[in-house]
């Protein structure tokens, strides 16, 4: 029988504004052929092709947690604790034999050992084989696909963001000027601070 695998990336851990997205994406054959490579290596227009013939091809399942619900998990929850959470209702979602996935923490094998600590409290259906490595999207096409579909979509939510409020905020990177100008002028105007953006981060704290 052939083996399940998937590999799993997020695409939002680090912005200021936005949603967080996870995604995990179910290996298939011809995969490498397409030419999948880490998603910041790709143009936007690449990465768009890319994830259309992926979702097409093969099972792919999101994750997304709002910056308000961030900023609420932050209350009880540190990220990383976060970040194995969302990692591991992808794994549950698909219960694969092995999965791929791009650690979510400086330290890849405590990230590993931290997701099947989660199986074992969810008694998951099987044994699953975790391998858990930084920049796991630039050695592993499933990992770069997931790294693909996580981008699109977060980049995605960025312009209908923008689209809703009328004004350019560009990444939500706090090392994007646009945005930093985008959030000097927010939290100057407005008394509350919008859910868009993470109130928990520090460079909310700065520029209040």
């Amino acid at each position: 029988m052939e083996l399940r695998e998937i590999g799993i990336d997020e695409a939002g851990k680090g912005p200021v504004i936005g949603s967080l997205f996870v995604a995990g994406v179910l290996n298939f054959e011809g995969l490498e052929e397409i030419g999948v490579k880490d998603s910041k290596r790709l143009s936007p227009k690449k990465r768009e092709y890319l994830a259309k013939l992926i979702e097409e091809a093969t099972e792919v399942h999101l994750v997304v947690m709002t910056a308000s619900e961030i900023d609420e998990g932050r209350k009880t929850h540190t990220l990383n604790e976060i970040m194995v959470d969302l990692f591991s209702a992808v794994i549950m979602h698909f219960q694969p034999d092995k999965a791929f996935v791009d650690a979510a923490d400086v330290n890849p094998d405590r990230f590993a050992a931290n997701l099947k600590s989660c199986f074992n409290k969810e008694e998951a259906e099987r044994e699953i084989e975790i391998i858990s490595e930084s920049k796991a999207d630039e050695r592993y096409p499933v990992v770069s696909a997931a790294s693909i579909v996580a981008k699109v979509h977060r980049d995605r939510s960025i312009r209908q963001l923008e689209a809703e409020i009328g004004v350019e905020i560009g990444s939500g990177y706090p090392a994007d000027p646009k945005t930093i100008q985008f959030l000097k002028r927010l939290l100057k105007e407005k008394e509350d601070i919008p859910p868009y953006v993470r109130r928990s981060w520090k460079t909310v704290e700065r520029n209040l």
